[in-house]
């Protein structure tokens, strides 16, 4: 069973240089890009209006912003090494908050990930190590993981808080358990450099893919590996579910975007707009009856899409 998705808005030239990624809220979509700037658009409207700026966030440019599940406070990392904390204040502006710095070196902190409630930060490093920061009390790191020293070139955490997942350049995969500050499983299967990772929204499942063009399914309760996600044709740089769990959302090198039934484990759906690299694609929360997702990469725009439901 295939489905359709129509292109419904983009917003060109949205950066001054490539998107590196995209972060949501129910309300707003934040991007970031090469360039010092974060920008925020609203998708309550179609017309997709940029609504805040924020000049300078980020000197050197921003490689990963990420949002709370509730909206209220967003991280972005920086290519010099620092990460901000944002928060939502009264008037609905974005402000910043604070800044984690790690030693201040660039590559000690890369990517990141924020609990449901904006709680906690995880965040790889260079040289394979997994962090885990208490924003609200302190900005203390509570947690340091070690794995087998190669690039964490990607974090996410389950909802519930629970687990924490890496990907490595040498192609490893590593479940932690937050509660008990242990790796629970060093998952097998991909060789090649892991670029993105992410938990199921009930937490059950991890989806890992990059350099090796398959999306790889695990089993988290377990550590096995279920299914094999093929199809794609190049390095796949950004995975992210819906929020039923059902589809499972993919962009790779060469521009193409896929959605992918979780049920049936195959591919209802590519588009590529453009051939130019999507670093990152997501769904958008859901407000009526159709799916909608956003990507954004090497072109410097961010396109929009929504299921095509006929009703």
């Amino acid at each position: 069973m295939s489905k359709q998705y129509l292109t419904t808005h983009t917003v060109d030239d949205a950066h001054l240089t490539d998107i590196f990624s995209l972060a949501v809220t129910n309300t707003q979509i934040l991007s970031a890009s090469g360039a010092s700037s974060i920008k925020i658009h609203s998708t309550t409207s179609p017309e997709i209006p940029l609504v805040q700026t924020l000049t300078g966030a980020h000197k050197l440019g921003c490689h990963h912003i990420v949002t709370s599940r509730n909206g209220r406070v967003a991280a972005s990392a920086g290519f010099g090494g620092e990460v901000k904390i944002w928060s939502i204040s009264k008037s609905g502006e974005w402000v910043e908050e604070e800044m984690i710095v790690d030693g201040n070196k660039a590559g000690e902190i890369w990517a990141i990930a924020l609990s449901e409630d904006g709680h906690f930060l995880a965040s790889t490093t260079y040289d394979g190590r997994i962090n885990v920061w208490d924003v609200v009390d302190g900005r203390k790191k509570i947690r340091e993981y070690e794995t087998k020293g190669s690039f964490g070139m990607c974090i996410d955490m389950s909802r519930d808080g629970r687990f924490t997942a890496s990907g490595h350049e040498n192609g490893g995969v590593y479940v932690f358990n937050n509660d008990t500050g242990r790796m629970l499983y060093s998952l097998p299967g991909l060789v090649k450099p892991v670029r993105t990772v992410a938990f199921s929204p009930a937490g059950t499942r991890l989806a890992a893919a990059g350099d090796a063009r398959v999306i790889g399914l695990y089993d988290v309760q377990h550590g096995e590996q279920v299914a094999n996600l093929t199809g794609h044709s190049a390095w796949i740089f950004s995975v992210d579910w819906s929020d039923n769990g059902e589809y499972l959302l993919s962009g790779a090198f060469d521009g193409k975007v896929k959605v992918w039934s979780i049920d049936q484990r195959t591919c209802v759906a590519t588009h590529s707009e453009t051939d130019k690299t999507l670093w990152c694609v997501k769904w958008l929360p859901k407000t009526g009856r159709s799916e909608a997702f956003a990507t954004a990469g090497a072109n410097r725009s961010i396109s929009f899409y929504r299921e095509a439901t006929g009703g």
